[in-house]
């Protein structure tokens, strides 16, 4: 049995089934995403997780014991939220030491633990700080660090950085993700950013409708995708019909399915290998993404969009022809499958 596990797990809020037997299984020491578009269940799997809502049916067990029904106090959870939830009138470290006090761990031991974590999240020097005078990345630090603390079996991360801004949001993944590896935390995140769950993640549970439709490692996620909503979702593929994709490469001997996906970043403009196949179009429009120039080519009438990495030399304007190698094994066949 895996650290933690779920069974047929199932909920419904007004005659709406929000989860639908859902099974998942996530190891010790991972970190697994539940990624999705809003509305999809992950947040409602979270908050089963935790406790602090009950399931219709099925079976939850973390370290091999059935805590279906066990109050959320009970289950050596720890959760950080969006919101931070920290108490404005308490000082950084009043607020990390909180769940201690409330679990009348003896006050030397709150005292080592607490600085134990301000040193792990970086916050040296604001133990005395209270939250009003922090930044918005320092409270979710703080807010981590209170659920470090109490040496949780599994921490659950909802949506914790989606309120910051980019560069603040990049640099506490890698801050995240480091603390993780560290403590050998188990750890669920639920998050509807593709990138963020690209950059942290051991697997990624991809949701839609109350399902898991796929799951995997971030490389399989995302060069095996296998229906067209995990890879429109998942990234910025090129998702074509049969007839399309015979439209742009007819000589392609392509397995049969009615869609097929391809990367943008897939389209080379040189020739690797015998198999390659060229393919031209008209450029239609030209946006540039920093370190990467996205082109939108009409191919036999079809619209293709191609990445490629901008170099030092002015790309290509909008009205040229351009040419293209792609090796077929980068046509993806896309089914409706459920994982």
């Amino acid at each position: 049995m895996s650290y933690v596990q779920i069974e047929h797990l199932s909920k419904t809020f007004h005659g709406q089934n929000v989860l639908k037997q859902l099974e998942l299984a996530i190891e010790k020491g991972e970190l697994v995403t539940l990624l999705g578009p809003s509305g999809c269940g992950k947040s409602t799997l979270l908050r089963i997780l935790s406790g602090l809502t009950a399931p219709d049916t099925g079976t939850i067990y973390i370290d091999g014991k059935d805590v279906t029904d066990v109050s959320p106090k009970n289950r050596e959870i720890g959760m950080v939220f969006q919101s931070y939830a920290l108490f404005p009138n308490l000082t950084v470290s009043q607020n990390i030491a909180f769940g201690l006090e409330m679990n009348k761990i003896p006050k030397a031991d709150i005292r080592q633990r607490v600085q134990e974590m301000i040193e792990l999240v970086g916050l040296t020097g604001k133990e005395q700080n209270y939250p009003r005078e922090l930044s918005g990345g320092q409270q979710q630090r703080v807010a981590l660090a209170r659920s470090l603390v109490t040496r949780p079996k599994v921490l659950l991360l909802d949506e914790p950085l989606s309120a910051l801004d980019a560069q603040i949001r990049k640099n506490l993944q890698k801050q995240l993700r480091t603390i993780q590896r560290e403590l050998n935390m188990t750890t669920v995140l639920v998050t509807h950013d593709q990138e963020e769950a690209m950059a942290v993640s051991d697997r990624i549970y991809i949701m839609n409708g109350g399902r898991i439709v796929q799951h995997g490692s971030p490389h399989e996620i995302y060069t095996q995708p296998r229906s067209e909503f995990v890879a429109r979702f998942i990234g910025n593929y090129n998702v074509l019909t049969a007839e399309q994709l015979n439209r742009i490469a007819p000589d392609l001997a392509a397995p049969a399915a009615e869609r097929f996906a391809i990367r943008p970043e897939t389209f080379r403009e040189q020739r690797m290998a015998a198999e390659d196949i060229r393919l031209t179009g008209n450029i239609a429009h030209v946006t540039m993404l920093g370190n990467v120039t996205r082109y939108e080519l009409n191919i036999g009438e079809v619209p293709v969009l191609v990445d490629s990495l901008h170099l030092s030399y002015e790309p290509e304007q909008a009205g040229a022809t351009k040419t293209l190698y792609l090796c077929p094994k980068d046509v993806i066949p896309l089914y409706d499958t459920i994982a």
